[in-house]
């Protein structure tokens, strides 16, 4: 039998919660994640209070002890939370459920200690360790939760067909705990989740939406993507992801399977940034070669347009999983720019490519160039270091260019109110047009980033521009 009490020592209150229980002659226990993440040796900033009572009681009378004021109390599911030194402190009765089938939300009624242990998610997630003085620190496994994190491995502590079908949001934390943990799902929590996956119309999209962002969050998003797709649980929430898998083949022709790729490309992403907008732009970044897929003879299966329709159709994608749209723009950006790096890459680079390259990508420069990097997937080792050499030049032009030109923040040096005057025009679209005029001709080498060559330039252009103007 395996005691925690070195491993709960360093949390000095939880004696408090024992000399709680005593007072009150109950029982408490550690359940659920933090369990699993002890055992795991995760860091983790919750803890799940079980008590044998009343739950809301306990964590008022712990809250007083400890000094806190405020006690969040949720009375219909007989819970109450409150945060201490870093930790969300959760606190509930022992309860059992049951669920109407059009709702995940559900009916509580007090129960025993196993009964609230059996109503939980997965073996992994029903791991308990006592906090009662006769016992303390001792855990407590009813259902071989301890063996499934040593096998890495996800089963529900009942038949998966009723955890699933009670709460089909389970079916994607299935999915999300083995994308975080690495573990594999079981062939039977497999198989439920295909059974059921329709029952996930029933979740709101919000709910849906936060699991597979935390699946694109962990260390290895494919594990959790392929097991979606697999399940056929992708096509219920994301049917144009879905659509991204086949490999076609004409003669002797054929492209990568998309899907796959995408895998990977995230994967790649993962490795080297935490911000979970560029994995989501990875994510997306070849979501219209379905609509572009095209074979052409001699040549083979081509996507013209698939970076711009991509970045069209960037909008009803995130309007429909509920994405916040204030990070659409950045998204958009790197799908639309994510083949124009490849393309410098392949050819001789000239500053004024380059230079549209800086001014277009903005301060998301590095990033779509993260992006770029990681859309590399190919088997040939060969292959790859090629690219990447390339990248490594293009890379390396855009630093001096930036150094020479100065263009981080570029616009045209010449400001709009200037032109109106030089030119007597009011505010107006032709103001724009001159404005373009001499940005153009600073990307494309005709004059320096200055306003002194800007304003000459304007001198001597503004009467060809200004014809059939009044």
């Amino acid at each position: 039998m395996l005691h925690f009490n070195k491993e709960l020592n360093k949390y000095s209150f939880l004696k408090l919660a024992t000399q709680i229980a005593e007072k009150h002659h109950t029982n408490v226990f550690l359940v659920g994640g933090f369990v699993r993440d002890l055992i795991l040796n995760r860091e983790s900033s919750e803890m799940d209070f079980l008590i044998l009572g009343d739950g809301i009681e306990f964590a008022n009378s712990l809250a007083e002890s400890l000094g806190i004021k405020t006690v969040a109390v949720y009375k219909n599911f007989g819970t109450a939370h409150f945060s201490y030194e870093n930790l969300d402190l959760e606190f509930v009765g022992a309860r059992k459920e049951s669920y109407h089938s059009t709702s995940r939300k559900p009916i509580v009624a007090s129960g025993s200690f196993s009964d609230d242990i059996s109503r939980r998610d997965f073996t992994i997630n029903t791991l308990a360790i006592s906090l009662n003085e006769n016992d303390f620190g001792t855990l407590i496994d009813l259902y071989s939760g301890l063996n499934d994190i040593y096998g890495r491995i996800i089963k529900t502590p009942i038949d998966p067909l009723i955890t699933f079908n009670d709460d089909p949001l389970r079916i994607m934390r299935a999915f999300r705990f083995a994308s975080q943990l690495n573990f594999i799902v079981s062939p039977e929590v497999m198989e439920a989740a295909t059974q059921l996956r329709n029952r996930l119309t029933i979740i709101s999209q919000e709910r849906i939406t936060d699991e597979l962002l935390k699946i694109l969050a962990s260390e290895k998003p494919s594990i959790g993507l392929k097991l979606l797709q697999n399940s056929g649980v992708m096509e219920i929430i994301f049917p144009e992801f879905s659509n991204l898998a086949g490999v076609d083949q004409r003669k002797d022709y054929h492209h990568k399977d998309v899907f796959l790729h995408t895998c990977i490309v995230v994967d790649n992403t993962a490795k080297v940034s935490n911000n979970i907008w560029l994995r989501v732009a990875a994510l997306l970044h070849d979501i219209a070669k379905p609509q572009t897929k095209k074979f052409v003879e001699e040549i083979g299966w081509t996507f013209h347009g698939h970076d711009e329709i991509g970045a069209r159709m960037t909008k009803g994608i995130f309007k429909k999983l509920k994405f916040p749209m204030a990070n659409l723009d950045y998204v958009q950006k790197l799908i639309r720019l994510h083949l124009r790096p490849i393309a410098l890459a392949k050819e001789e680079v000239t500053d004024s490519a380059i230079r549209r390259l800086i001014v277009d990508a903005g301060e998301d420069l590095d990033d779509l160039i993260t992006l770029c990097r990681a859309d590399i997937t190919s088997k040939d080792p060969n292959r790859v270091s090629k690219y990447l050499d390339n990248y490594e030049q293009v890379m390396k032009k855009v630093f001096e260019v930036l150094e020479k030109d100065k263009l981080r923040s570029f616009q045209s040096p010449v400001r709009g109110e200037e032109i109106m005057k030089i030119c007597n025009l009011q505010p107006s679209k032709k103001v724009g047009e001159i404005k373009k005029a001499i940005e153009d001709a600073i990307l494309d080498g005709k004059i320096g980033n200055n306003y002194d060559e800007a304003f000459n330039y304007l001198l001597t252009i503004k009467d060809e521009l200004l014809k059939g103007e009044k």
